[in-house]
C-alpha cells in the first residue's frame, strides 16, 4: 500500500510524464498533484478532468456490465468504479484517467499527463492500474 504522494511521484517516473494528479470526480478537487498542469493551472485542470470523468462514469453505455444480461443480474452497489480508464490524445500529449477502486464510493481517479513524443501509452496504462491497486486512501 502506498499513499497519495508516493503514488504521484511514482507516476512522474514514467517516460514522458509531465504531470500527475489524484482527483475526486464528484467535487472536481485535486487531492494531490505533482509536475506541470495542463493549461498551467492545477485546480482548473482537475476540475476539467473531473468533468470528463464524470461524463463517462455516469453513462450506462460505458459502464462495465452494461449489457442487458448483466443488468438483469445486478444486485447491490458496485465495489469498483464504473469505468476502468479513459484515454484522451491530442497532437502532442496523452491524458490517461485511471479510476481508483476504494472501500468507499470509488469517486477518485489518477490523471497522468504524458508528452506524446517520449511517453509510452501502453506502459502508462499498465503502471497506473498497478498504482491504483496499491493506493491507500482513508
Amino acid at each position: 500500500m502506498q499513499g497519495i504522494d508516493e503514488c504521484l511521484l511514482e507516476a512522474m517516473r514514467l517516460p514522458g510524464a509531465r504531470g500527475a494528479a489524484l482527483v475526486d470526480w464528484i467535487s472536481g478537487l485535486a487531492l494531490g498533484a505533482v509536475g506541470e498542469a495542463p493549461g498551467g493551472d492545477q485546480e482548473a485542470a482537475a476540475a476539467e478532468a473531473a468533468e470528463l470523468a464524470r461524463l463517462a462514469a455516469e453513462q450506462r453505455a460505458f459502464a462495465s456490465g452494461s449489457s442487458p444480461a448483466a443488468e438483469a443480474g445486478a444486485t447491490g452497489p458496485e465495489p469498483d468504479p464504473p469505468v476502468e480508464d479513459l484515454i484522451l490524445s491530442n497532437r502532442d500529449s496523452y491524458h490517461v484517467l485511471r479510476f481508483v477502486p476504494t472501500s468507499f464510493d470509488s469517486s477518485v481517479f489518477l490523471h497522468l499527463w504524458l508528452a506524446r513524443a517520449e511517453g509510452n501509452l501502453a506502459l502508462a496504462r499498465i503502471r497506473l492500474g498497478e498504482m491504483a491497486g496499491r493506493l491507500e486512501l482513508g
